[in-house]
């Protein structure tokens, strides 16, 4: 493939799910899924989140491309980027987390088109999802209402030590693990905790007795912490 086409691929929008009020939305929040599923993963979360309707609330669920991942074997699956492995140390996919994070800033680019404030915006995502999540927000040159990863890690995090984006230094920061997660360790989450907060983020971190999943107790934390930075991000 011509680098002219990979460069056309990575530009197109990426397709998604839409759950959201018939009026004007006032705000967005852009949900990644974790890998090998799709934007429909997380959608039926929405009306657990028993939101107010005034709100106004427009979540977006896209879907990821397809792409083989070196960890499972090369097979084809829906990912946000290859993943190498997930030992310290593994290599990363420099190529495909900085794609990934392109794709996801023309979604943030079409919600201020669609006239939502991008310090009305979160950024959410599971697993490998929630990885890109934080990837793209701390690195966002304008202020977000949050960010919000769940089950998950920090990618390149050197590279977002050296060119994390001082709009978002005070983000609020919403940071979940289970602690009997067998596909990414709790001690990720944990190391992924210590290094907002080092650097002086407003971490909020959780942890459950799951696996890698989400419970009740986690939607009912999420719920308020959304409501919680939409309605500080109005004022």
């Amino acid at each position: 493939m011509s680098e002219v086409n990979k460069l056309c691929m990575a530009e197109k929008l990426l397709e998604t799910l839409e759950v959201g009020p018939d009026a004007q939305a006032r705000a967005a929040v852009i949900w990644l899924h974790g890998l090998g599923a799709d934007g429909r993963d997380f959608q039926p979360i929405v009306p657990e989140l028993s939101l107010p309707q005034e709100a106004r609330i427009r979540f977006v669920f896209p879907h990821a491309p397809y792409r083989p991942v070196t960890i499972n074997g090369g097979m084809t699956m829906r990912a946000w980027y290859d993943l190498l492995g997930l030992e310290a140390g593994s290599p990363q996919d420099t190529a495909g987390i900085q794609d990934g994070e392109r794709r996801l800033r023309k979604l943030i680019d079409r919600e201020i088109r669609r006239g939502v404030a991008v310090e009305r915006i979160v950024l959410a995502g599971f697993s490998q999802g929630g990885a890109l999540a934080l990837y793209t927000g701390l690195r966002y040159p304008q202020r977000l209402a949050g960010i919000m990863g769940l089950s998950t890690y920090l990618p390149l995090h050197q590279t977002v030590a050296d060119s994390r984006a001082e709009d978002n230094a005070k983000t609020p920061i919403f940071i979940a693990h289970g602690r009997q997660d067998p596909v990414l360790p709790f001690e990720l989450g944990e190391y992924t905790r210590r290094w907002l907060q080092e650097r002086g983020y407003p971490a909020e971190w959780r942890e459950y007795a799951m696996g890698h999943q989400v419970c009740l107790e986690e939607i009912q934390a999420i719920a308020a912490w959304l409501q919680r930075v939409l309605r500080e991000s109005s004022h």
